[in-house]
């Protein structure tokens, strides 16, 4: 999984990749494709 500074890329890279907030975190989530998956925010808690 990739941590990333922004998600909008990621999220446009293929149609099924949702937006997901967990924990106060964003991950894109694509199930289809599992090595589009990336999270954003806060790290090592």
């Amino acid at each position: 999984m990739k941590v990333l500074s922004s998600l909008k890329s990621v999220k446009l890279r293929h149609k099924d990749c949702k937006v997901v907030k967990r924990k106060g975190r964003l991950f894109v989530i694509c199930k289809s494709n599992p090595r589009f998956k990336a999270s954003q925010g806060v790290k090592g808690k």
